[in-house]
């Protein structure tokens, strides 16, 4: 790669990283047409969906004809930055410092939206009719588990193959592990703080529940899938009492319960499971509660020696030498999407690393994202010409 075209995948990261789309609460509308108008400056067919939230569009672009379909894809959507003052660079700045790309959105995952663009730029001039066709997403929502992806494919734009290209620095996962996460309300009675005998504190009610939880999130982590490690149950929200005078007991209280989900579960057993525990804590400790699920994201795999799989794997091999196989992904991503409700066989693999995601001064080095690129293009060709 010459230092112009290297310079180029900079740019086009640090572009990204400025335009702010965070979500919550979804402001992907800025970079969706930012994406829609730099394919059509470079005559690529682009479409803006506004399905499945009108008011928050998402990019698809198609090139070459014939089979295989190539997918790759990327999500526009950020987590919020928080703090600008506790950066070191300005967030969405999108500054260059010591070969680096710093900003939200840097690694996770606008370095690998952006060789996504880039590859099907490249690949619209090299593909002749029935050669094979290449898939681009910029879908919304992937960081709140929203169905951007699925609309994407329910539209049209499947495929055969796919890359999730998010950041794994560089290693080749087949699977992913899954999320599910429930509301849980715990009932008590509101009472003033001077007479708390007449009321029960919503706070305390939820201890037995609290330690329900962490009773099963020690059983769930005897359960180990050999690619993504174990499964774990996990308060990430508790509130009671919030808004209210500081002087009485809460009635309500309610938490957030994030359980990971290995391939192999199912979150219909998952529901079942938490149920059951809740069933306990009130047969048990006279505490009633309510839940219900407010995110999922389901597991997925796919064969360790799968075709994409295989082809990535030596392909990065030989760029970096350094590949670890088989592996699976911990976080989940909108690979569930691909392989469960497409059909595809499909990998989460891209620039960039995963420690580096959702963190102050999150970056990317802008070298791994150009050997990013040149890796991508070549598997996708290795795609084509394999499927041809």
């Amino acid at each position: 790669m010459t230092p112009a075209e290297r310079d180029d995948v900079a740019s086009l990261v640090a572009a990204l990283v400025r335009i702010e789309s965070e979500n919550p609460p979804g402001n992907e509308g800025e970079v969706a047409r930012f994406v829609h108008g730099w394919f059509a400056d470079r005559d690529v067919d682009a479409e803006l969906l506004q399905e499945p939230y009108p008011d928050r569009p998402q990019v698809a672009a198609r090139v070459g004809s014939g089979d295989p379909t190539v997918v790759l894809n990327g999500h526009l959507d950020v987590v919020p930055a928080g703090d600008p003052d506790a950066w070191t660079h300005s967030p969405y700045a999108g500054e260059r410092v010591d070969g680096r790309v710093v900003g939200r959105g840097s690694a996770d995952m606008k370095g690998g939206l952006a060789i996504g663009m880039l590859a099907a730029r490249r690949l619209a001039a090299e593909l002749d009719s029935g050669d094979g066709t290449v898939v681009f997403h910029g879908a919304v929502g992937e960081e709140t588990g929203d169905p951007g992806t699925k609309a994407l494919l329910e539209a049209g734009y499947d495929g055969d193959y796919g890359v999730v290209l998010e950041p794994t620095d560089f290693r080749v996962a087949t699977s992913a592990k899954g999320l599910v996460c429930y509301e849980i309300g715990v009932t008590g009675e509101s009472s003033h703080a001077s007479r708390p005998d007449q009321g029960e504190n919503a706070i305390l009610a939820a201890r037995p529940v609290l330690d329900a939880i962490e009773a099963y999130d020690r059983r769930l982590r005897h359960r180990v899938d050999p690619l993504v490690g174990s499964a774990y149950a996990n308060v990430t929200h508790f509130e009671a009492g919030v808004g209210g005078n500081l002087g009485v007991l809460p009635g309500e209280a309610s938490l957030v319960l994030d359980r990971r989900v290995l391939p192999g579960e199912s979150i219909a057993e998952v529901e079942r499971e938490v149920a059951a525990l809740l069933d306990d804590v009130r047969s048990s400790e006279g505490v009633e509660t309510t839940f219900e699920e407010v995110q999922r994201y389901e597991p997925a795999a796919v064969p360790v020696d799968c075709e994409v799989a295989e082809t990535f794997r030596e392909l990065t091999r030989t760029r970096r030498g350094d590949v670890e196989a088989p592996w699976g992904i911990e976080a989940a991503t909108d690979v569930r999407n691909l392989v469960n409700d497409a059909g595809m066989e499909a990998i989460t693999w891209g620039p960039g690393r995963l420690a580096q995601a959702h963190t102050v001064d999150e970056s990317v080095a802008i070298d791994d994202v150009a050997v990013g690129l040149a890796i991508l293009l070549d598997g996708v060709r290795s795609l084509l010409e394999s499927g041809a």
